[in-house]
């Protein structure tokens, strides 16, 4: 299974240079030194609190800086709030980064789900699953193609060449997945049909994001293989990913591990969902309780997992890398 290492580009109050930024292209080089498999950044416009306690950086920016700091670690958003953009100049951003960095940029995308982020843009956020598949299908001929014109429900274009253009276009990465239900958030405790069509259509990999239980992360696993198979595509056509967030603590006690990890699980996640739905939804516990958790997803099929830390703290990297990664996967 591949290990990938998100970034900590939040945006807490009372983080500055030396405590957040600096250390975000120290932990690029570090985490390439380590071995990790991918480098990954979250992105929200605005402060989301249906499910987090802060915002991030601007995502595309922060790989910009990531790219400069490393020479072969592949990049990626994950996941990156498409339908806010519009695709041309999406496609000029994608297009250079990938150029700057080597070829090593992969696109992950989500359709978002915090209302604020639409409405400060002038956008419906009813629109947001169309917008997010318009997008994909102009960003692709954008960097593919030269003169390209589109004619689609929300973007319209005559005659644009992007350059530069990818020599092959990058890996996309869709993200979903059941969420449990909340009065913040508009998503589904379940796999919803334009996200499976989404999939089918567009992704080299499948995100499933960690709003829900480990055991719900398995089930879309299955939800998301039976449907492709059932549209024509062969399920082993889609590698299968996780999103994830956590904080190693180097213990075998469970209860010391939660009581030591509730305070920066908390200021990266906010307090809107109590304590233990965060405990459900993310990897907490002991050395052993998640290794359990990535195990059992394991099992289920999982290829890829990428990591948010809660918390800027260097040794982070080492921890997951020396106590879970290297012992347990390698």
């Amino acid at each position: 299974m591949k290990f990938g290492f998100t970034l900590p580009s939040y945006t807490w109050p009372g983080l500055d240079y030396e405590m957040t930024y600096r250390v975000t292209k120290d932990m690029a080089r570090r985490a390439e030194a380590l071995g990790y498999d991918s480098l990954t950044v979250w992105d929200h416009l605005l402060t989301a609190p249906g499910l987090y306690g802060g915002s991030w950086l601007d995502p595309l920016m922060v790989l910009s800086c990531a790219a400069g700091a490393t020479e072969t670690i592949p990049l990626g958003t994950n996941i990156l709030v498409v339908p806010i953009r519009h695709p041309v100049l999406l496609a000029k951003e994608l297009g250079t980064l990938d150029a700057m960095s080597g070829g090593r940029f992969f696109f992950g995308v989500g359709p978002g789900w915090n209302e604020p982020e639409f409405t400060s843009m002038g956008i419906s956020m009813s629109e947001r699953g169309r917008r997010t598949d318009e997008i994909l299908d102009a960003v692709k001929l954008l960097l593919t193609e030269e003169n390209v014109s589109f004619n689609g429900e929300f973007y319209q274009f005559e005659d644009v060449t992007i350059e530069p253009r990818p020599e092959t276009y990058f890996p996309v990465w869709v993200a979903g997945g059941s969420r449990v239900p909340g009065p913040l958030s508009p998503d589904r405790p379940y796999m919803v049909k334009s996200v499976l069509k989404r999939i089918a259509k567009h992704a080299d990999v499948f995100t499933c994001r960690a709003s829900g239980s480990t055991e719900w992360v398995a089930r879309d696993y299955q939800t998301v293989r039976e449907y492709i198979a059932a549209e024509g595509r062969d399920p082993a056509s889609l590698e299968l990913a996780h999103v994830q967030a956590g904080y190693v603590v180097d213990t075998a006690d469970s209860k010391k591990a939660l009581s030591m990890q509730r305070a920066p699980m908390e200021t990266i996640m906010g307090k809107n969902r109590d304590w233990d739905h965060l405990q459900g939804c993310y990897l907490v516990g002991s050395i052993d309780d998640i290794v359990e958790k990535l195990k059992f997803l394991e099992s289920h099929g999982l290829q890829h997992v990428t990591i948010q830390p809660a918390g800027p703290e260097m040794d982070q990297l080492d921890l997951w890398m020396e106590k879970i990664i290297e012992p347990y996967f390698r």
